[in-house]
């Protein structure tokens, strides 16, 4: 029987990062992935010949630095492309343009409210600072607050000095920020209602809330500090699509020495006297190791993976009651010719960076009524690239590709299936869209529609959850994925988690997978 320092199981981003740092570390590790590709959900495919998907994540700026400096990232062909600009267009035939020249989206906003010009300087300004103030926790492994353990007490001390140090008016407003709606934070600092609409869209994507909702205001920071080379609020494309990132790291992997299968399915992990010993794969093959490490979701690892005798009954119940509601879908479409706006016709700089389908803040939360029922969004909130016009190697000359995200979708539907209801989403989708821009129906060569059933069955993403448990106050720092159980660690030992389940959260930011390897490293 196969022996390993390390077993990952999955190999999406976060598993294939702590492969990475322990290989680096002279561990002997291997990756197991399900599907006949890496990369999780970030992953590219050619669905189509010549077509270029990021089937489901398609945006990149929270990778941290200090994993793109570590693991020397660029040597394996990693290059981001800035996606500078949002694109907003509205049914009235006008539109919100923001670009990254600062001087032209100040104008831009101006032509809606002078006013709400001057405020978005401030804004940014304190939106800014309060990333600046949060960053340090997404590189930090959660403290444990009811224990007197003297690493946890200093932790927290240290995250109370931190806090302490912001000043008053940045306290306030991180307080604020964590309770509050996305609507009534930017109510307070906006007139414009296509503005505030589209701005609110970060605090929602991922989650099962309305811009409405309290708690959606700090999904807001949390996409808000998305950094590309030190700049915040910086968004960017990987070249070759979002599994270049996976496979990037995968190299490094390797270099390491990490050895990295695919198309291998893990049915259950081996415990022994309380301790993780290794893996069963659906084949029968048993995989010895002395540390498993789980990037899957904790309902897919602590309930389907483990035996129910090894656990307490109130970790489960708490893996039970974790919220990891899906909410979002994907439409991927192969075209014969750019998409063309009423309200900005033309191939000009706006087909280059995010279009958004948030026209105002009732058409998002409308979008989200129609979820809360049981259905998906007859008008849903949109956000869409053309990742062709950032690099051609993504469609045949001439052709392109795009993508669309799609809120809300939820998993759980009230009448049919999703396999049922697939199609009608697509063609809902295309059909709002097309009220922007007409001639979508006419260039459409292919269609692929990712629902979160898609989600779950494909990918492995539990109800469809792209962030893997969502990113409420009470599934935050060292309440994730649950309480007491923060630091990667688990109640199993040897074995330890490592996905977007755990501190800091989803997105395509590895530091889960980083901040895993660097607590494993530490008791080996």
């Amino acid at each position: 029987m196969a022996s390993y320092d390390a077993i990952i199981i999955g190999g999406g981003h976060n598993g294939l990062t702590s492969a990475a740092y322990l290989a680096k570390a002279g561990k002997k590790v291997l990756v197991l992935e399900r599907r006949h590709v890496l990369g999780g959900a970030a992953v590219t495919e050619e669905i189509y010949p010549g077509f270029k998907y990021s089937v489901c994540s398609y945006v990149v700026s929270l990778l941290r630095p200090e994993v793109i400096r570590d693991l020397e990232l660029p040597k394996y062909d990693l290059e981001i492309i800035p996606l500078d600009s949002t694109f907003t267009p509205m049914p009235n035939g006008d539109h919100l343009f923001r670009s990254g020249d600062h001087a032209q989206t100040r104008r831009e906003i101006a032509r809606h409210s002078v006013t709400d010009a001057e405020a978005y300087e401030h804004y940014g300004q304190l939106m800014a600072q309060m990333a600046l103030a949060v960053k340090p926790m997404l590189g930090m492994i959660p403290p444990e607050p009811t224990t007197w353990n003297p690493k946890d007490l200093f932790g927290l001390a240290k995250v109370g000095s931190h806090f302490r140090d912001l000043g008053d008016k940045l306290v306030y407003g991180l307080t604020k920020l964590m309770t509050m709606s996305s609507a009534d934070f930017l109510d307070e600092w906006f007139d414009t209602d296509v503005l505030k609409a589209t701005m609110s869209a970060s605090g929602i994507i991922g989650t099962f809330m309305g811009p409405r909702s309290p708690g959606t205001a700090y999904v807001l920071l949390h996409h808000y500090m998305g950094e590309l080379d030190g700049a915040f609020r910086s968004w960017g494309f990987a070249r070759g699509g979002t599994g270049a990132i996976s496979n990037a790291i995968a190299s490094a992997a390797r270099h390491f020495g990490a050895e990295i299968r695919t198309e291998v399915s893990v049915d259950q992990v081996t415990i022994k006297n309380g301790r993780a010993t290794g893996v069963v794969l659906s084949s029968g093959e048993e995989i010895h190791a002395k540390v498993v490490v789980s990037s899957v979701d904790p309902k897919r690892t602590f309930l389907k993976m483990i035996d129910s005798q090894h656990l307490d009954a109130p970790f489960l119940k708490q893996v039970q009651d974790f919220k990891i509601r899906g909410s979002s879908a994907k439409v991927n479409l192969s075209l014969d010719a750019l998409p063309n706006f009423t309200s900005m016709p033309g191939k000009g700089p706006h087909l280059g960076g995010a279009i958004s389908i948030s026209p105002s803040l009732d058409y998002i939360e409308r979008a989200y009524d129609d979820a809360k029922y049981g259905d998906f969004s007859r008008r849903p909130y949109m956000d869409i690239i053309l990742p062709s016009r950032l690099d051609p190697s993504m469609a045949p000359p001439g052709k392109h590709v795009m993508s669309i995200f799609v809120q809300y979708a939820p998993y759980h539907l009230a009448n049919g299936t999703w396999p049922e209801k697939r199609e009608a989403l697509g063609d809902t989708v295309i059909d709002t869209l097309s009220e922007y821009a007409p001639n979508m129906k006419d260039i459409i060569l292919h269609r692929q529609v990712v629902t979160p059933w898609d989600l779950e069955q494909e990918f492995g993403l539990t109800e469809g959850n792209i962030f893997q448990g969502e990113l409420t106050l009470d599934q935050l720092f060292f309440l994730r994925p649950v309480p007491g159980w923060a630091k990667y660690r688990t109640p199993i030992k040897n074995l330890y988690m490592c996905g977007a389940c755990t501190h800091p959260g989803g997105g395509v930011m590895a530091a889960s997978g980083r901040l895993a390897a660097l607590e494993i490293l530490k008791s080996s």
